[in-house]
Formats: structure tokens, C-alpha cells, sequence
């Protein structure tokens, strides 16, 4: 899937955030808080964000910069390493593998191309070429029996469908280049 050690959702947005420039905790919580830029796609919370500052320093994939000077508590600015770096732009590129993540994981990345200024047209392709295979799975499977396992089939199908359809959308819209 992606090169780089194991991380959670949560730390690969933090070290992603920390790949735009050097910052702290308390800015990074501020855009993953219910209200913020990135929170509005998927909250967390600020105990976590300074837990994956630790987890990202301990794996040495971001490194303290700077001690941001102030009246008020001092933060410690934080900076990617190259390997941050690697890991973080191969996390970018790389599609979901199921359809559940796209709500969290692909539009978070969405968003993060977005604020890099980067084209995300190679990823969403990549995206429905990785989906199509399932869509095509899911269509052709027929329920057991009636009941909860045609509802659940029904669902799947539905957002499957539905994906794809999004896919689609906002390949269209997407800038081609610089």
C-alpha cells in the first residue's frame, strides 16, 4: 500500500499538515477541531494530535524546529524530516482501499492536496480504477436470502454507485497541471 511505518489516520494528517511548513500542536488542533478547515471532514481531538506529535517524533519522521517565542505558553514548532516527507506524499498518492474510507481518508487527503496547491486528477483516477474492481464485485453478487442481507447488499451497492459517481464529478472539475 504505502512505504513508511504504520501510522494512524490521525498522525498521517498531523505529519502531513507539518509537510506545508513548520508549526505546533495547538494550529494543527485548531484546523482538525469540529469548526476547522480539516475538522469539518474528521475531528481530533487535542489530546491526540499531541500524542501523534510524539509518535512522529519518536519514529523520526518530524523533528522540533523552533520554540515560537510569546507572553503566552511557548510552543514548540515542529518540521518534517526527508523520510516525513516520503511517507507523507506517498500517503497523499495512494487511493483508499475501500469504499467506507472515503468519507474520512480520501477527502481528507482531498483537502490536504487542496491546501499544497497540488492536482489531485492522478490520485482520483487511481481512486476509481482501485473501486471499480469491488463496484463490479458488489453488482454481480445476489443476496443469500431476504432480509438483512438484502438490505446490506442494497447499501453496498447504493455507495458503491454513489462513489464512483463522485469520482466522476470531481475528476472533471479537478485543474489538469499547474
Amino acid at each position: 500500500m504505502t512505504e513508511g511505518p504504520a501510522l494512524s489516520l490521525a498522525e498521517r494528517v498531523v505529519l502531513a499538515v507539518l509537510s506545508e511548513g513548520p508549526t505546533h500542536g495547538f494550529a494543527i488542533a485548531r484546523l482538525t477541531a469540529p469548526d476547522g478547515e480539516l475538522g469539518r471532514i474528521w475531528h481530533i481531538p487535542r489530546p491526540v494530535i499531541y500524542r501523534s506529535i510524539g509518535r512522529l517524533s519518536d519514529a523520526r519522521l518530524i523533528v522540533p524546529a523552533a520554540v515560537e517565542p510569546g507572553q503566552g505558553p511557548q510552543r514548540t514548532l515542529y518540521t518534517v524530516t526527508p523520510a516525513g516527507g516520503r511517507a507523507t506524499a506517498a500517503w497523499l498518492g495512494a487511493p483508499v482501499e475501500h469504499v467506507r474510507e472515503v468519507r474520512t481518508h480520501l477527502l481528507l487527503k482531498l483537502a490536504l492536496l487542496d491546501r499544497a496547491g497540488q492536482d489531485p486528477t492522478d490520485l482520483l483516477r487511481r481512486q476509481k480504477a482501485a473501486l471499480e474492481p469491488i463496484a463490479s464485485a458488489i453488482k454481480a453478487e445476489q443476496p443469500r436470502r431476504d432480509g438483512f442481507d438484502a438490505t446490506l447488499l442494497a447499501w453496498r451497492k447504493a455507495t458503491t454507485a454513489a462513489t464512483l459517481s463522485f469520482l466522476d464529478d470531481i475528476t472533471r472539475r479537478a485543474p489538469h497541471g499547474p
